[in-house]
């Protein structure tokens, strides 16, 4: 597989040169991946409908699962929603540019392969130099899920939207790891009372403290019906090694070892009992939530790499600090 250029890029003062460099590749309907906050972005024009064709080629993305829009400024929005409500104002004030993603009705101006033919369009002020100065040298809001083949690990370096989409796209911004590790809370706003559709950064309390009480949609989909937002099919965010998700984790890992599987295994046992240790690459992940989610994605491209049977990964507690983290090795665990 051939791999797109790289440019590596300062990532709290990236050159202008090659910012110039993609944002003329991107008015021209190419495809730049590029670094967020959250985790790397595959983007193109979003006004454009051929190049946003192109992200769901690239990825293989199901035409049902709508792309969030993200714009560097505020008047930004009023080129992609139809309204802005005093909760959009609200939130935005607090959160952005940051990592939440704001579902509103969409403006007639925004192509229906942006929005999977729905009347909504969810968008997004990241806050990433990178990104950012990417989205001004543009001037166009862009289109830009996650930089991987859908359904798959979402990349947090460079290396990881390489070995994913390899020739796919025009260059790669490579500014080092993401810092959040975990894509952004998605809300949404063009309902009432608005809703938490994809868990993030974000947590429900912290918006709630913002805009008052919030409903949360705990339901996944899966078929041809048209998604609220990116983030809701129930099998998403998955390595290519079968991965289980287990409370009690150390007896399913003597289990497989004893039947002579290689395993990765993902705790928060600072001293986990050695269970065959030579079929076994143990990860001791951190205890708390954030730290934990910006090492997840990174810790499971290493295990994937390593052609291992399976992937058993301790779950966390049910709290809203962890809600994100749950949501995301609940989705990868649905392996067919």
């Amino acid at each position: 597989m051939i791999s797109a250029p790289v440019r590596v890029i300062n990532p709290n003062a990236p050159e202008k040169s090659i910012l110039d460099e993609a944002a003329a590749a991107i008015r021209a309907g190419g495809l730049v991946a590029f670094p967020t906050e959250t985790v790397y972005g595959l983007g193109a024009d979003a006004l454009n409908s051929r190049a946003v064709a192109r992200i769901f080629a690239a990825k293989g993305r199901p035409s049902n699962n709508p792309l969030i829009v993200h714009i560097a400024n505020l008047a930004g929005v009023h080129r992609i929603a139809a309204g802005w409500p005093a909760a959009a104002q609200g939130v935005a004030e607090r959160f952005w540019p940051g990592p939440l993603t704001i579902v509103l009705p969409k403006h007639p101006f925004i192509p229906d392969l942006v929005t999977a033919g729905g009347p909504t369009v969810a968008v997004r002020m990241p806050n990433h130099p990178v990104a950012l100065g990417l989205l001004r040298a543009a001037g166009v809001p862009l289109a830009a899920p996650s930089a991987n083949r859908s359904g798959q690990l979402s990349p947090t370096t460079a290396e990881h939207v390489q070995r994913g989409l390899g020739d796919s796209v025009d260059f790669i911004l490579d500014a080092g790891p993401t810092r959040i590790g975990l894509e952004s809370t998605v809300l949404d706003l063009s309902v009432s009372p608005p809703r938490l559709l994809r868990p993030g950064h974000i947590t429900p309390p912290e918006i709630e403290a913002v805009i008052g009480a919030i409903a949360r949609q705990e339901s996944s989909v899966s078929g041809d019906k048209a998604l609220l937002s990116p983030g809701m099919l129930q099998r998403h965010y998955s390595p290519q090694t079968p991965l289980e998700c287990l409370s009690a984790s150390h007896r399913r890992v003597a289990e497989l070892v004893k039947s002579r599987q290689r395993v990765g295994w993902l705790t928060h046992s600072d001293s986990p009992q050695a269970v065959g240790k030579k079929d076994v690459d143990v990860v001791i992940m951190p205890r708390e939530p954030r730290a934990y989610a910006a090492r997840l994605y990174a810790e499971l491209h290493q295990l994937d790499q390593r052609r291992l049977d399976r992937i058993i990964v301790e779950m966390p507690a049910e709290t809203d600090d962890w809600l994100a983290v749950r949501d995301r090795l609940k989705r990868a665990s649905q392996n067919e």
